[in-house]
């Protein structure tokens, strides 16, 4: 996490982008240091200082990170809940097909269920760019050198964002499977999507993430026939990291199995808005 992989350093600071606005105009800069302030002056320390203590002052800030991230995420499921608003934690490897999915579901569903999307990345606008492009409202989170996103950007996306009541928001993480998994959003449930190609141990090599997930997508199942890979496999080492863990098989390019996935979707939509 922050404490030990160097992001939210508070040198690139987080941006809220609007994707209609991707030549800097207007796009509103919100700086944030997350309540952080990482600034351990590890120069100062003195050579006298015990290893263990060391730990101690790490261990500390992580603590006081999770614990801000924790109150604003409480902040945000509040407002979901009374809203009515269904949000989603997209989260994956890179490359793994999040953005597929998420065009894929739009795409089929927009015209039955209003949808909002928070696109997350370190830099660029493409990903809200190809959400915009299918008429979505959409806002972009740069998080710098952050790896993951936090509960208090999302809550500036969505300020910016309004959805209306009984929609769905859409938030895709920033393509991580390490830190995104410590960090709650508020969301009411979290979708891990990994892809074929990526082997059948990805889950036991990254438990926490997996751990905490609900959803379960495997994706590119229409590269099954060209891999040497065991669905079945890969889903056992799922559940031996979380045996609650619900599963669909799709290709998001192809269409395969994604009639299952927005049956689970909309089952849940009704779900929210009751």
């Amino acid at each position: 996490m922050c404490g030990t992989c160097g992001c939210g350093s508070g040198e690139n600071g987080v941006r809220i982008l609007s994707p209609l606005e991707k030549n800097g105009h207007h796009h509103h800069d919100h700086d944030h240091d997350h309540g952080h302030h990482h600034h351990h002056d590890h120069d100062h320390h003195h050579h006298d200082h015990t290893h263990d203590h060391h730990h101690k002052k790490v261990l500390e800030v992580e603590q006081d990170v999770l614990q801000q991230n924790e109150l604003m995420a409480a902040r945000n499921r509040g407002y979901f809940e009374a809203k009515n608003i269904f949000a989603l934690n997209l989260v994956s490897s890179p490359g793994a097909g999040k953005t597929a999915l998420l065009e894929r579901t739009l795409k089929d569903l927009k015209e039955e269920v209003p949808f909002y999307v928070i696109e997350g990345d370190q830099q660029t606008l493409n990903d809200a760019n190809r959400i915009a492009a299918l008429d979505v409202p959409v806002i972009q989170i740069n998080t710098g050198k952050g790896c993951h996103l936090e509960s208090d950007s999302v809550y500036e996306a969505v300020r910016n964002l309004n959805p209306k009541e009984n929609s769905v928001l859409m938030i895709e993480n920033v393509g991580n499977l390490v830190c995104p998994s410590m960090f709650n959003l508020g969301e009411a449930m979290r979708v891990v999507i990994i892809s074929t190609t990526e082997g059948v141990d990805k889950p036991l090599k990254y438990p926490d993430m997996f751990h905490t997930s609900d959803i379960c997508v495997i994706n590119k199942v229409d590269l099954l026939p060209y891999l040497d890979i065991d669905i079945e496999e890969l889903k056992q080492n799922a559940l031996r990291v979380n045996p609650g863990l619900r599963f669909f098989e799709v290709s998001a390019t192809k269409g395969e199995g994604v009639e299952s996935w927005y049956s689970w979707l909309k089952e849940n939509i009704k779900v929210a808005s009751h």
